[in-house]
């Protein structure tokens, strides 16, 4: 009898044994409240990171394409058979940062052909034939773009060389404007700017001015300044 008791004692010893450890488990198995973010979830944190990065960059297609002004285009076009213009004709598109072109017959004057003691030279020949016209090597490049151009040559006879009138006949100055000049051992500009003139239509011609050659790049564009034009920034 008393080893039955002791039986059921055991026994209910281990059922009480392991119901304690079954609610212990239990215990320990309980689910943390810190949860993972979703999977394609970002934190507070690095979401305003972002936020604050895409809202400082700027689409480099979107940003407005700001074009340079630029000021009026200019044009000195002399022609110089001693190079005593070609100096003047520097001096003013150096001071004017104008574009250059020279006039370049595609026959050369020699010293015999610029000896106005000869009757027989060709200068004499040309000037004495106001319809003469002698080539040109070239040609200016997209005249069209010159709003102010300046022409200088030297005096023959009193009047422009006849080249010069082939470069006045060989494009449209119409709303441009001209200004003359020229350089002499003596003569004014007398009337060959104003025969240039009736070369041209719908230009606007300024009155010519002679200068020496000699002159400094300041004293000419000290003239040229004083001509009240519009030269741009």
């Amino acid at each position: 009898m008393m080893k039955k008791v002791i039986t059921i004692l055991i026994s209910l010893l281990m059922i009480l044994s392991l119901a304690a450890c079954g609610n212990s488990v239990s215990q320990t198995r309980q689910p943390s409240t810190e949860e993972k973010p979703a999977a394609g979830t970002v934190n507070s944190e690095e979401s305003a990171e972002n936020t604050d990065t895409s809202e400082g960059q700027t689409n480099e297609s979107e940003n407005p394409v700001i074009l340079e002004e630029q000021g009026t285009k200019m044009l000195v076009a002399y022609f110089s058979a001693t190079n005593t213009t070609r100096g003047i004709a520097e001096h003013i598109a150096n001071g004017l940062n104008a574009d250059i072109y020279e006039i370049v017959p595609e026959e050369p004057y020699t010293d015999a052909d610029l000896n106005y003691n000869d009757n027989n030279s060709r200068t004499t020949i040309e000037m004495n034939d106001p319809d003469v016209r002698p080539a040109i090597s070239d040609s200016v490049e997209d005249m069209e773009q010159y709003a102010i151009v300046f022409i200088g040559y030297p005096i023959w006879w009193g009047e422009a060389p006849r080249i010069v009138s082939t470069f006045v006949e060989s494009y449209d100055f119409s709303g441009k404007t001209i200004v003359p000049f020229c350089t002499s051992g003596g003569s004014g500009v007398g009337s060959s700017a104003t025969n240039l003139e009736q070369l041209t239509d719908g230009a606007d011609w300024l009155p010519g001015k002679r200068l020496n050659g000699s002159d400094s790049q300041d004293t000419v564009m000290e003239w040229v300044n004083g001509l009240g034009l519009d030269f741009g920034e």
